[in-house]
């Protein structure tokens, strides 16, 4: 299946803009997701070994996740189960419908495995991503793995009022979730990463708690980081930990920063706008990751998210501290059989390392 994408389904999708291939692989898979043959045909293609891990109250048959912004619109929720995924993040969804920054807005650098992509939360808006949740559980098609939403400010919200915002979306979704990601690190959105200041994220954290007020079981928030941020700022951050009760954080999001290169082709889409993902962003999100496990002394459950293509990627966010991962431009670069690759790969080296349970592997760096 690897041999497959690599020499045949890859340069065809590669040979199309970046973000006209997405859609495309999406509409597949949205097909698929109608259909049992082919989910059954895609359990049977992509069988996964069980690597069990409890985070945040929540259980995951294995620890590695679709991360944000490859659905958006909740479009394929059953299939990523079915490719092998333990989990999975959808979104990043805004209150209000948006259609995002102009195209062309992703870039890919194939030489360095990298994306750039400043789409700026394009989706159809909480209250439709609200329906088809909904319809995807009349139909009995909802996923046993958990399902993570992605929250972001809409574009048209000033910032002083991002925390209604970002309540308003908590609260049609808030059903159809088991856990949910405030998004304020995303690059594309004007203005958003200064909700990462300590007192504007408390706001928004206050406002989601808020709604939960009473719930017997409340659903676990967690915040999403930047790569970008001095480890001072994370610091900052983590204050708000204990008493906005974050369940987690996920690092990282997309970088701003740019690897030095001569290559003139490289450069030219190295000076696109928008947020850098892939093989140059793995070395600062597995820093960030291991400086909130050492600050939190391993008490703040981490995604670790970032330039994950193998084993030894995800080997390597695990021992710097996170519990669960995420992929988003490796299933772009390496096809649905990175999934099973990685997880079966990490199997065998557990097994090398005399490691039964996964918990003994997290921070052991």
């Amino acid at each position: 299946m690897n041999w497959l994408y690599h020499n045949i389904v890859r340069p065809i999708l590669f040979a199309q803009d970046a973000e006209r291939a997405h859609d495309f692989t999406m509409g597949m898979l949205v097909r698929a997701s109608q259909s049992d043959l082919a989910q059954r045909a895609l359990e049977k293609f992509f069988p996964v070994p069980e690597i069990p891990v409890e985070v945040f109250g929540l259980k995951f048959s294995n620890p590695l996740g679709l991360a944000a912004g490859m659905d958006k619109f909740a479009a394929a929720l059953p299939i990523w189960e079915k490719l092998g995924f333990g989990f999975c993040e959808l979104g990043g969804v805004t209150w209000h419908a948006q259609p995002g920054n102009p195209a062309p807005r992703m870039f890919r650098a194939v030489s360095e495995d990298a994306i750039i992509n400043r789409m700026g939360f394009n989706n159809p808006g909480a209250e439709r991503m609200a329906e088809a949740l909904a319809d995807w559980k009349s139909c009995a098609r909802w996923p046993k793995h958990p399902v993570g939403i992605n929250l972001g400010k809409s574009k048209v919200t000033p910032l002083e009022k991002a925390a209604e915002d970002y309540a308003n979306s908590f609260r049609v979704l808030r059903a159809y979730a088991d856990f949910f990601v405030v998004n304020v690190s995303s690059p594309n959105t004007p203005g958003l990463r200064q909700l990462q200041d300590k007192s504007a994220l408390a706001e928004i954290l206050a406002a989601i708690r808020e709604i939960q007020r009473g719930d017997a079981k409340q659903k676990p928030i967690l915040v999403k980081i930047a790569p970008d941020l001095s480890f001072e700022a994370v610091d900052e951050l983590l204050e708000l930990a204990g008493s906005q009760k974050i369940a987690g954080l996920v690092a990282t999001n997309t970088t701003l920063e740019r690897p030095q290169t001569d290559d003139a082709s490289l450069e030219k889409i190295y000076s696109e706008a928008g947020g850098l993902s892939g093989k140059p962003l793995r070395a600062r999100s597995t820093e960030i990751i291991r400086h909130v496990h050492k600050q939190t002394r391993g008490q703040l459950p981490i995604i670790g998210v970032g330039g994950i293509f193998s084993a030894d990627d995800a080997w390597e966010k695990i021992r710097a501290g996170a519990s669960l991962i995420q992929i988003y431009t490796g299933l772009v670069y390496e096809g649905p059989g990175l999934v099973k690759t990685i997880l079966c790969d990490l199997v065998l080296r557990m097994d090398k390392e005399g490691i039964k349970d996964l918990k003994q592997l997290i921070g052991s760096a």
